[in-house]
């Protein structure tokens, strides 16, 4: 079932059927044709345990908070703090627009929201400085990969409650990929540049007026300390720290920059509602096949071919990068995780591999996925704020990719790089 479930979930994708629709129905169809109608009832009766979970209550708890600071006028005050430190630089509303993205990915942990809301506000800047549109909007959508990596981080979250691991392991373990992802983005960014003379977004800010912009943006960037602190102290749980955050965003916004008005609440609600409503339903739909898949033997199924090709490690671990590359092409981070991590996971603990850096691995690389063409969510998202076509875009963000691709590469072959963090916090052995 396993072997005929891509291409039929494929075909029903470029048919235009909506991911959790085809999540089901490829399935469901195979099962009926199976004679397995046991199993049938059992996929869709899954549907509502997979979303009843307590921890995946982080989700839209923490798109809520991200919702909340960018209509606060969070996103600008981000934007004026990169510009103060980095606008002087030639190249430097390319390098702000990384540097935002960084700063931007310990609020939301979004890539979709990151690309939306940096990309309404940059990607018009960077136009009328002189860069091109499609250049603007390539990087606004390579950087914004960044989102899920730097916690907090949606995915990981997910990951965390289909495998069992713990959340501020995989926060902690993040934590220098993503910041390795954002310096590798702006040294290409400075080669560039320097070859095809960018523009220098403004004059050299003076120390008192990056002091200033450091005050205006100080509230935001306290919300990972207050979010990361709390959960490795112990003090309250991801999900807990998820509702933390909210309340945090809320009265900053409303009472403390009155950025926020009560007024816009209700679409403020309402648009994190539908957001995390989506996620939620992917969410639900990809543990039902899950469920199946594990009633089917698939993933000892799995094993044993891949263990057929090789029982070296290292060679395994290329291998599966390629995999999962080519899976984040079509696939979306989250139903990707929830179908693949139960069937590759076992395989590689099993042989060694520390089971939280294969959650690195694996969550960098579907992350990456969704700025590469030809289905990269954030690529749509960003031809739909900047206006440029998709084709265009995907042919733009090929050398950031090329980043993105040597550092995933850097953490499966160097694992002291994602997991001495977790080590030295005794969040992972």
């Amino acid at each position: 079932m396993l072997i005929w479930f891509l291409p039929l979930f494929l075909v029903f994708l470029m048919i235009g059927l909506p991911v959790f629709f085809g999540l089901l129905a490829a399935p469901g169809i195979l099962l009926f044709l199976n004679g397995q109608e046991r199993d049938l009832t059992l996929l869709y009766r899954n549907l509502y345990n997979g979303m009843d979970s307590f921890p995946l209550m982080a989700i839209p708890f923490f798109m809520l908070a991200g919702e909340i600071m960018n209509r606060g006028g969070i996103t600008h005050r981000l934007v004026e703090f990169s510009q103060a430190f980095m606008g002087h630089l030639r190249g430097g509303l390319a390098h702000v627009n990384v540097m935002s993205s960084m700063l931007f990915a310990g609020l939301s942990g979004s890539a979709v929201a990151d690309t939306s809301a940096l990309g309404s506000m940059l990607i018009p800047a960077m136009e009328k400085q002189g860069y091109t549109r499609r250049f603007a909007a390539a990087i606004t959508a390579a950087s914004s990969v960044i989102g899920p990596i730097i916690p907090p981080s949606g995915i990981m979250i997910i990951y965390a409650y289909v495998m069992g691991e713990s959340v501020a392991a995989l926060f902690l373990a993040g934590l220098v990929p993503g910041v390795l992802v954002g310096i590798g983005l702006m040294l290409l960014i400075k080669v560039m540049a320097n070859r095809y003379d960018f523009p220098v977004a403004s004059r050299k800010y003076s120390w008192g007026e990056r002091g200033e912009a450091s005050l205006k943006a100080f509230f935001p960037l306290l919300t990972p300390v207050i979010i990361l602190g709390g959960i490795l102290a112990g003090v309250f749980t991801p999900t807990e720290a998820a509702a933390v955050a909210v309340f945090y965003a809320l009265f900053i916004s409303l009472f403390v920059l009155k950025t926020l008005r009560f007024a816009e609440l209700p679409d403020v609600l309402g648009r994190a509602g539908l957001t995390s409503a989506v996620v939620l339903l992917l969410v639900g739909a990809a543990m039902s096949f899950k469920t199946v898949v594990s009633l089917s033997h698939a993933p000892q199924q799995m094993a044993d071919f891949i263990l057929s090709l090789t029982e070296n490690p290292l060679l395994l671990l290329f291998l599966i990068n390629l995999l999962l590359f080519a899976v984040g092409m079509f696939l979306d981070a989250g139903p990707a995780i929830i179908i693949l991590g139960p069937i590759l996971g076992p395989v590689f603990t099993g042989m060694g591999v520390d089971s939280v850096h294969f959650a690195i691995i694996m969550c960098v690389n579907l992350t990456v996925g969704l700025a590469t063409p030809p289905m990269g969510l954030v690529l749509f998202v960003a031809s739909a704020v900047s206006g440029e076509r998709v084709t265009t875009i995907a042919r733009a963000i090929l050398p950031f990719l090329a980043v993105e691709i040597a550092v995933i590469f850097l953490i499966t072959y160097f694992p002291a790089i994602s997991m001495t963090i977790p080590r030295l916090t005794g969040f992972a052995n």
